[in-house]
C-alpha cells in the first residue's frame, strides 16, 4: 500500500478519536471545537481516498 494512504487512514482514525474524546473539564469547552474537526478530519481524508481510489482503478483500465 501506498505510505500516503496509510497516512490518510491514519487522520481518519485520529478524526474518529477526536469525535469520540471523553469530556475531559478543562477541555469541557472545546467540546464542541473537537467534534467538528474530528468530523471535518473524517470527511476530508475519506474523500481523498475516495479521490485516489477512483483515479487509480481508472488508470489501470
Amino acid at each position: 500500500m501506498d505510505r500516503l494512504t496509510n497516512l490518510f487512514l491514519a487522520c481518519i482514525l485520529a478524526g474518529f478519536a477526536l469525535v469520540n474524546l471523553p469530556e475531559i473539564p478543562f477541555l469541557a469547552g472545546l467540546s464542541s471545537f473537537f467534534h467538528i474537526v474530528g468530523a471535518l478530519a473524517i470527511l476530508g481524508f475519506s474523500f481523498v481516498l475516495l479521490y485516489k481510489g477512483i483515479k487509480a482503478l481508472f488508470t489501470k483500465l
